[in-house]
């Protein structure tokens, strides 16, 4: 298989989920495994976990396998639970006088902002998530800058220092400051930086010109903040991985996954530990995005279904879709990612009947208790469960850590919690699950493709997650797909991408112009964009160690006047006043494939918001091996499909790396390490040069 990596030596992958932590390792000859553990309460044993059964795996010492890591890619989700669970370090804000309500007051939406799904009728849920800072902790100072960037009050150095006081008193951890206009001159929030470091200097400092530098002072604030709040964390819990790692005998840096869909050195992370809220998910789409090149699809749809969530990516003309501004912990963040929808559906999703009706999630086991199948307390019946039940999966192959599952425990589960409320009998209850689990995963991805404009047949499904490639054969029956993909790596896709994602850093200027629709963009216009742009280059450069090797792409947020939300528009390499004159026909044909045909109102106005630059070095392609396996069948077990009463006898096969030019009917099951591929009656499935597995359903 083509891969990537930044040298010859092995090469780690690693991504912590809800329930497991997977990982991806790639061997200098080329071959390659993943595995899984179990996900720890601290994270970071979890994670030396993985290695060491990584190295077991491959039949290496693990001291001798980490003295060879040349790169080791890692993607997280202790920021992002942190975040959810309130469970942050003390911070404190500082605020231009009268303005210390921002985070209070936010948006229209803050009342419903995290909200999902029916949780959106309820007004009992409405309201309910406090600001990640209280009020108490917001302090105001004396200063003011214009839009301009001309200074109308002059900071008071007294006022900074009081307020400096109070949050010592109030015993924070961390500091953000939020001043109005720091964007277009920095000046004051520079000078308060000077003075906290000189007064607390043990606090984390974040200033929101330097990590969201955007309109909007709510969105500036509630990210600043949040980078503030998980500052002291990601810190901490870093040092302990290097400490761990090291103490293996690794000497290779921890390269972290973004939410851009990159890597960059921890130590970048550690000073802006924001940036990485959704590398999990991101990586998966980077995967996605490989494999679509490799496969010379360019249209690609990403699934990973995990222990705890449903993620789905949208790849459109070989560009992941990108978003800059993503909702948790009831705040808006301006955080540049790739546009990821998600919900709570996962293997480890808890099915439950209440008031006669059945629901499959939110709420997850983890892993642990996890299902009731993994005996470890678990009385809740999951999507893993019925999945056991159903025949899917077998109770001596599960994961990659010698898991055994216990069958009767979860039929038992099932027919208690769920069949009896319903009438129905257990396997009738355990194919409701499924069916109900399925349904809500088709109703996202209808929802990134048919309701933003996009026919979702014209997508290649790439499966991934543990749970994935079970489930896909039945989304492709939901939303019309003719098959899906799925590669050797599925069950570590998020890991697989943390191993070969390009090194990428962004950098955010505004150029904020308004351009009315009978005058059109001026040479003016085209002289602030361009300035912009010149500023954000250099920066997205700056941090790259190869510069003359990397890609800059360059984007501009687009609306229209008096809107509160924006586009983002990609731009040329050479920009001139045609160019920007493009970006609005761009923005309004974009707008109305969004919207439908006369969404679009230019009579309004234009509003040209902010520029950002993103700098890709790409990693160097390395010619990897493929060990080239046949399918080896293993027996045959009756599975349920469409019929719960009637279950399929299916046709069981094992392989560790597929070899090409295989071609097996179902109904069958391919259990591949960590996953298993489910074929339904009359579909078949093909294997390609890369090992992966082409699965074509009707």
């Amino acid at each position: 298989m083509t891969t990537t990596s930044t040298s010859a030596g092995w090469t780690i992958g690693t991504d912590v989920g809800g329930t497991f932590t997977d990982l991806w390792l790639r061997a200098p000859s080329g071959q390659s495994w993943v595995c899984k553990s179990p996900t720890t309460a601290d994270v970071v044993t979890g994670v030396v976990n993985a290695v060491r059964l990584a190295a077991d795996t491959a039949r290496i010492d693990v001291h001798e396998l980490c003295s060879q890591v040349t790169r080791f890619g890692h993607g997280t989700t202790v920021g992002l639970n942190a975040l959810l669970t309130g469970r942050t370090a003390t911070t404190g804000l500082i605020t231009t006088a009268g303005f210390g309500d921002v985070l209070e007051i936010g948006r229209l939406r803050r009342g419903t902002a995290g909200l999902q799904g029916l949780e959106l009728g309820d007004y009992h849920l409405r309201g309910q998530i406090p600001p990640l800072v209280p009020r108490t902790r917001v302090v105001e100072v004396d200063e003011r800058i214009d839009s301009d960037g001309v200074v109308r009050t002059t900071l008071d150095e007294a006022s900074v220092l009081a307020a400096i006081e109070r949050l010592r008193e109030m015993g924070v951890e961390a500091v953000a400051v939020c001043l109005l206009w720091s964007t277009e001159n920095p000046a004051h929030e520079l000078a308060i930086a000077d003075l906290i470091r000189r007064e607390l200097p043990e606090v984390f400092l974040s200033l929101s010109h330097e990590i969201a530098p955007s309109v909007g002072e709510y969105a500036r604030a509630s990210t600043t903040v949040a980078n503030a709040a998980l500052g002291p964390i990601a810190g901490h819990y870093l040092s302990k991985l290097e400490e761990e790692l090291a103490a293996l005998g690794m000497t290779a840096p921890i390269m972290m996954t973004t939410s851009a869909g990159g890597v960059v050195p921890a130590r970048t992370v550690t000073e802006r530990p924001v940036s990485n809220l959704l590398s999990g998910p991101a990586s998966c789409v980077v995967a996605g995005q490989k494999i679509g090149a490799e496969l010379g699809a360019p249209n690609v749809l990403t699934m990973d279904v995990g222990g705890t969530s449903f993620d789905v990516g949208v790849v459109v003309d070989g560009v992941a879709l990108m978003s800059d501004e993503v909702t948790f912990g009831g705040a808006d963040m301006r955080v540049p990612s790739i546009d990821i929808a998600s919900i709570g559906a996962g293997g480890g999703s808890i099915a439950a009947v209440e008031g006669g009706v059945l629901s499959v999630g939110p709420r997850s086991a983890g892993a642990r208790p996890g299902p009731v199948c993994y005996g470890k307390g678990g009385t809740e019946p999951t999507t893993t469960d019925a999945d056991l039940v159903l025949g899917v999966l077998d109770p001596s192959q599960f994961g990659s850590g010698g898991i055994v599952l216990d069958r009767d425990a979860a039929a038992a589960a099932i027919a208690e919690k769920i069949g009896r409320p319903l009438g129905l009998s257990g396997i009738e209850a355990a194919r409701a699950i499924r069916v109900v689990f399925d349904n809500a995963m088709a109703d996202l991805l209808r929802a990134v493709t048919i309701e933003r404009g996009h026919d979702p047949r014209e997508f290649t499904l790439v499966a991934g997650g543990g749970s994935g490639p079970s489930h896909a054969w039945a989304l492709c029956r939901e939303i019309g797909l003719s098959g899906f993909v799925v590669p050797p790596t599925a069950t570590a896709a998020s890991a697989f991408g943390a191993g070969t994602s390009d090194l990428k850093t962004t950098a955010s200027r505004t150029s904020y112009r308004r351009i009315l629709p009978e005058v059109g963009p001026s040479d003016e216009d085209t002289k602030v964009v361009v300035a912009a742009l010149t500023e954000t280059r250099e920066r997205a450069l700056a941090a790259i160690p190869d510069p003359d090797g990397s890609a800059v792409t360059d984007i501009a947020s687009v609306r229209y006047f008096g809107q509160a939300h924006h586009l983002d528009i990609p731009l040329p390499e050479h920009v001139d006043t045609n160019a920007v004159a493009d970006l609005l026909s761009d923005f309004e044909r974009e707008y109305e494939q969004l919207w439908g045909k006369g969404a679009g109102f230019k009579e309004a106005g234009f509003e040209i918001l902010s520029v950002r630059s993103v700098a890709a070095l790409p990693a160097t392609a390395v010619a990897g091996a493929a060990t080239g396996e046949k399918f080896e069948k293993v027996g045959a077990r009756p599975v349920v499909f469409d019929d719960a009463n009637n279950p399929d006898d299916t046709a069981v096969y094992r392989v560790r790396w597929p070899a090409a030019g295989q071609e097996l009917t179902g109904p069958a099951l391919v259990s591949l390490p960590g996953c298993v591929v489910v074929i339904p009656p009359g579909a078949t499935a093909t294997t390609d040069a890369l090992g992966q597995i082409h699965v074509k359903v009707n």
